[in-house]
């Protein structure tokens, strides 16, 4: 494993407890940030760093019971606690990289990554990887349930200007990767980046 992937581990290892109730008032975003990806009954969605699997309720609900759900994410102990929260009756959970995912190509509608761009060791590379297993037309949302300027605040820092999630740098970054972005909202109640693939 590289030390990308150990420091990402220990740091969600550490918080994976207590995650859920550090943010219990985030219910609401995530799923509007789901709808805003216009899935489908039937639709196939992976939930890309799902961490205690906040999303898998609203990504059930969206694709219903026809349709195929899949949380992956890189620490044991965010998975342990999804199944502790019963999220793993809306999904199919896998201890995973999203640098390596255990899926083929062009088997998902769509992919749903909150707070994952932050963490990923290579950004263009993983998201080519995430573009790999979404079909040709296939969305990807990439969220957070507060926006830069508040979540920095919160951690006590600045917003820099190499943020990926600034639009000048995520853009590009994207489009580097086979995605095209089509919608784009950092506002204090959430950030919200939509991209369709590319072909």
């Amino acid at each position: 494993m590289s030390e990308e992937h150990t420091h990402v581990q220990e740091f969600f290892t550490a918080r994976a407890a207590d995650w859920d109730s550090r943010f219990p008032d985030d219910g609401p975003a995530y799923a509007a940030a789901v709808a805003a990806l216009g899935l489908h009954p039937g639709d196939r969605v992976l939930d890309a760093g799902c961490g205690t699997g906040r999303a898998l309720p609203a990504l059930r609900a969206a694709v219903g019971a026809t349709g195929v759900v899949v949380g992956v994410d890189l620490t044991p102990a965010m998975l342990q606690a999804a199944v502790r929260a019963g999220r793993d009756q809306d999904g199919r959970l896998l201890l995973a990289d999203v640098a390596a995912l255990p899926l083929r190509p062009e088997s998902l509608d769509a992919v749903f990554a909150a707070g994952l761009i932050a963490h990923l060791p290579r950004p263009a590379e993983n998201l080519r990887e995430l573009r790999r297993v979404v079909r040709p037309g296939g969305t990807l949302a990439l969220f957070h349930p507060v926006g830069r300027a508040a979540l920095a605040a919160r951690q006590g820092r600045q917003i820099t200007p190499d943020d990926l999630r600034a639009e000048p740098n995520l853009r590009p970054l994207l489009a580097e990767a086979g995605w095209r972005m089509t919608s784009y909202v950092d506002e204090d109640a959430r950030f919200l980046a939509l991209a369709v693939r590319a072909d």
